[in-house]
């Protein structure tokens, strides 16, 4: 099974940070309102209370409210409970060999480009994704691409992938609401992963956040394994 220090070095570079600002043992990212991924801070190593203190004025200064990454990190996971942040969105990941996934889609139904067309960017911004997040992956190295599937002649599922050292790793994959539990999921996914196994990847992996059981469930049936899980943590204030 992939490691997952593979895994967080293929999400960060697959879905990267505008920029990253080392603060003592923590490095700090401005997401410029990506999401969490790319807003978190992370550490290597131990760090202080004042090294805490300063990754949250750092934070601040960018004009994040302090986020924190973590990953079977038990020192820092107390500090910061100790100072009044919760646990939010624990996630996993999931990893399967990019050969066992791949099905080759039928012609015209997966389509796929770069830059996304005006009807990806218009199914991701009506699942919530906008500019932001189409900056993330923007922002992101090649192997690249946006995918759109088509079914009954419609418009019906929207993702992005992109490759780092042999790994493929999935993002902001959509489902039109009307295509759901329809397999269309499934299809895309083992369509994506033919794709990535063309562009040389070995692995195929994703996150998804611990309480999306559908999506969990959909992973496992195609025999993807859990491969590793993170949290971040924040203060109740500071939540959205």
């Amino acid at each position: 099974m992939l490691p997952p220090p593979a895994l967080f070095v293929a999400l960060e570079a697959t879905w990267p940070p505008a920029a990253r600002h080392a603060c003592g043992p923590f490095t700090l990212r401005d997401g410029q309102g990506g999401g969490k991924r790319v807003s978190a801070a992370t550490l290597e190593g131990t760090a202080t209370e004042a090294q805490i203190a300063a990754a949250e004025a750092g934070m601040r200064a960018l004009g994040q409210t302090p986020l924190f990454m973590l990953h079977d990190q038990p020192d820092l996971d107390a500090a910061l409970a100790a100072r009044g942040y919760g646990v939010v969105d624990p996630a996993l990941f999931y990893a399967a060999p990019a050969a066992d996934l791949a099905d080759p889609p039928r012609p015209v139904s997966l389509l796929s480009c770069w830059p996304p067309l005006a009807i990806q960017r218009q199914l991701w911004r009506d699942a919530g994704i906008g500019a932001a997040r189409l900056a993330v992956m923007a922002r992101a190295g090649a192997p690249r691409n946006a995918f759109i599937a088509r079914f009954q002649n419609r418009a019906a599922g929207v993702g992005f992938a992109a490759i780092h050292d042999g790994v493929a790793m999935l993002h902001a994959l959509e489902i039109v609401p009307d295509f759901r539990r329809q397999g269309v999921a499934r299809y895309m996914v083992r369509g994506i992963a033919d794709w990535a196994l063309g562009q040389g990847a070995e692995w195929f992996a994703l996150a998804v956040t611990e309480r999306n059981i559908a999506a969990r469930a959909l992973y496992s049936g195609l025999n993807m394994a859990e491969a590793g899980r993170y949290h971040y943590r924040q203060k109740p204030e500071d939540r959205p």
